[in-house]
This record gives C-alpha cells, structure tokens and sequence, in this order.
C-alpha cells in the first residue's frame, strides 16, 4: 500500500505534541521550570536517560519538543535543539563540536556577530578561521589544513544577499571529512534545504522569518543526530535554551511559514524589479532577478528567492543617510523578516564599525541598503521608496 507523504505546510500545521486530558485544539502553553517524577525509580530511569521524559526545562519542555520536531521534518533532520538566540545556536555548535586547536573554513560573507566570534573570540581557545570569498569556492581546498573540522557558510549571505553553491560545499565537506554547516536564516526552511545538498547541520535564527512578526528571540539547530547529541549535552550544562514561551510563539509562526514566506517573495521580486529601474540605483541583488550574478544557483537550490533585497544607491553614505531620513511607512531597524518592511544602510549603522576594505571585502559599500520586504500592499512599499529615493 503506498502512503502519501504530508506535505510542508500540513506537517507545519499537524504536528503536535500529544493532546492533555482537556484535549485541547492548540497545544497549551508549558510554563514551568521543572517536571515531577512518580517515583524514585522513574526519577533515576530519567536521569539515566533510560526513558524519553522532561525533566528540566533547561534540558526540554514540551513546547520547545514541539518546535524542534516541525523545525527537523520541515529540513529533513533526523534531531535538533532549541536556543534562547540565533547567535547563541552558532556559538553552541561551534563550542559543541571544536577542540582547542581545531580549524574552521568559512565564507568570508557572515553575519557580524559570527564574524566577531570567528575572529575575536573563538581564537582565545585556539580556534582558528580562515575565510574564502563567495565568488571564490574553488579556493576552498587549499585554505583547508590537517586540523580543519567545519566548513562554515550562510546563503543567502547577510547583508548583500550573495548564493554560495550548496552541492558544491557539500562535495568539498564530504570529500574531506568536514563538519558542513549552513546558516539557512534568509532562506528558511520553506524555500531551502541544505541537508539535501550535503549539509551536516542547519542553523537558523528563528527571530526573523520563523517568527515573522518581530516579537521573540529564538535559535535552533537541526541535523545528523549524533552531532545535535553533542550539542544537547553542551547545552544542557552550559544554558542557553529557548524559553517555553518563545518556542510556543515560533511553533504557532511555523504554522503560516508558507503562506507567509510566498508573499513576502511576490513582494520583494516586485520591489527588486522596481529598484532595477530607477535612476538613483546603481544596482539591485535579489537572488531569482537574472541580473544576479548566482542567479542559476539560487534557482537550483531555492524554491523561490526571499525577502531580502540589496541594492546600491546612488551618493553614497550621505544618499544613504538622506534615503531613511525620507522614509515615512517603512521601519528603519536592524531586524529583518518581519511583517512590516524595514530598511537599513549598513556602512552608517550595523556596520560602520567596521573599516572600508571590510566592509568592501563582503560587498558592504557606502551606497548598500538592505531591504526586508514586508507585507504590506506592495504598492505602498514601492511608494514610500520611490519618495525616499526621490
């Protein structure tokens, strides 16, 4: 008998932990730090791990059981753990699984807190990173060194929306033993799956499209199950676990992560099409515009292109500043993957720390802006930035 498997957004919606005596329609909301044992028999048994049971909600929580099972299910992941941030899943994985002396190889186009952490701090243990440019993947086997244990990437890259080939990584883990791991935040779950191009784990901040409204903090990493044990039990003693609540918030998102994620696409392929246009633009990078330069890879591995749009405007810094001073419905924030459109210029603001060859060496220049396109009427979304663009 053939069984048909349920699609993505009926196991988003479907999946739940088991009903209580209420029988309730919508999984209840499990505020508690603790659980309590029937014995002391079934307490030792549950700290043995010799039964599957909460214990601690630092070690799992219904709410946060429910989460990491849609989250695994929508990647192909055979197990994953829930994190209080984004952040604090990519420093877990990365204090779980490297030794002092170990070495990463990743993409030189990362998040800057993960940039910090590559550079600043992960080198006080005697971890060291060494970095290759997106366009450059070819150059990959010779950064990598006997002590290399993970190669490390995000595609789409943050901020200036770059594709990095994700087989092609996954043929370099694979042909030398490498950890892959792949912050997978622009795309979500919904438009791509690394695991299904050879990624080992899958990193996520849940803070942005995962949630989708702007209003909780969450991480969470999904993979091959003997690596998210290494994890756990990092996590476990070290504490850096989603709260109950949170995961609640974020299992309910991941319910209209479809519905969601399909519209913002429309409106941002729309937004892109407009910037393309207009004569204040110098250049617009939006993964499934054929003027990107990774258009192909982005339409080999993505289901469609995402939120975000970069692009450069022209005047730079100063027309940069002048554009969000003109914006009037957009927000001006450094979060993305919200319900409401937000523009940012990174050289003035989340990246004016660092120096003009950094920032050009990940394609930060001083006319970058960064769209996350949002929900709105698109209409009125290209409204507001033609007026700001003048």
């Amino acid at each position: 008998m053939n069984t048909i498997e349920p699609s993505f957004e009926t196991e988003a919606i479907r999946t739940q932990i088991e009903k209580t005596q209420f029988l309730e329609h919508s999984s209840p909301l499990y505020l508690t730090s603790s659980f309590v044992f029937e014995d002391a028999e079934d307490m030792r048994a549950s700290f043995a791990e010799e039964k599957q049971r909460n214990i601690y909600a630092r070690f799992t929580n219904p709410n946060t059981s429910e989460f990491v099972e849609k989250i695994c299910k929508m990647e192909g992941a055979e197990e994953g753990y829930a994190f209080a941030t984004g952040m604090s899943a990519v420093f877990s994985t990365f204090a779980a699984l490297l030794n002092s002396g170990d070495h990463i190889v990743s993409s030189r186009s990362v998040f800057g807190s993960t940039h910090t952490l590559l550079t600043k701090f992960l080198p006080k243990w005697n971890i060291e990173t060494s970095y290759f440019k997106v366009n450059e993947i070819e150059k990959i086997e010779s950064l990598i060194q006997p002590n290399t244990k993970i190669l490390y990437a995000e595609s789409p890259t943050n901020p200036a929306v770059d594709i990095l080939d994700l087989e092609a990584l996954g043929e370099i883990a694979k042909k030398h033993q490498l950890l892959l791991v792949i912050d997978n935040c622009f795309a979500t779950p919904y438009l791509q799956n690394p695991i299904k191009f050879g990624a080992d784990l899958v990193i996520h901040s849940a803070t942005k499209l995962i949630d989708g409204q702007g209003r909780v903090l969450g991480g969470v990493v999904a993979g091959k199950k003997d690596l998210i044990r290494e994890i756990y039990l990092f996590s476990r003693n070290t504490g850096p676990a989603m709260s109950p609540f949170n995961a609640w918030v974020l299992s309910k998102s991941l319910e209209t992560l479809a519905v969601r994620v399909d519209k913002h696409c429309e409106n941002a392929i729309r937004v892109a099409k407009f910037l393309e246009q207009h004569n204040n633009v110098n250049s617009v990078k939006y993964p499934f515009l054929k003027s990107h330069p990774q258009y192909k890879i982005a339409k080999k591995q993505m289901k469609l292109g995402g939120n975000i749009v970069a692009f450069q405007i022209k005047g730079g810094v100063k027309a940069g500043k002048s554009f969000l001073n003109a914006i009037k419905m957009c927000s001006l924030s450094a979060n993305l993957g919200d319900t409401r459109t937000i523009v940012t210029h990174p050289a003035s603001t989340t990246h004016s720390k660092l120096s003009e060859s950094d920032r050009l060496e990940v394609g930060i220049t001083d006319g970058l802006v960064r769209v996350s396109v949002g929900l709105e009427n698109v209409d009125d979304i290209i409204n507001d930035l033609k007026q700001a663009l003048g």
